[in-house]
């Protein structure tokens, strides 16, 4: 098999294909997240604690000397990107409950799966007193 035929069985499987699709529009959501953490929430929760922007948040290591550049602990972008994180893990979860809520409706919509035919039921009593006969027999 030529490696350009074993690629292309590997890149169409169907579980690759979804990957990347999921891929894409997660990153697409999670850009979506970011600006809504980022220029929404952020915002009006600065405003609350005193107009305080999270990003400027830093802590210097050690001072710029000549062409050594400062070192910066910025400590604001990390809580920035908490908070993205749990919004996301919020959104995710909320997705997932109103998937898992469609589901269980269209369970309950399904019709119930019939009982067995009379031909069956009849079929089965048929089995049972040839077997008790067998087992009387022996």
């Amino acid at each position: 098999m030529s490696m350009l035929k074993e690629f292309r069985d590997f890149a169409m499987r169907g579980n690759v294909v979804d990957l990347a699709v999921g891929v894409i529009i997660g990153t697409a959501f999670g850009k979506i997240v970011s600006s809504l953490v980022a220029d929404i929430i952020m915002p009006p929760l600065g405003v609350l604690i005193g107009g305080i922007d999270f990003k400027q948040f830093s802590l210097t290591l050690r001072e710029a000397s000549g062409d050594v550049p400062a070192v910066v602990m910025n400590y604001g972008s990390f809580i920035q990107s908490i908070f993205d994180f749990v919004i996301v893990a919020f959104a995710i979860f909320m997705a997932i409950k109103v998937i898992n809520k469609l589901y269980r409706k269209k369970e309950e919509a399904a019709p119930a799966p019939a009982g067995p035919s009379q031909e069956e039921v009849l079929l089965s009593e048929i089995r049972d007193l040839l077997k008790q006969q067998n087992d009387r027999r022996a």
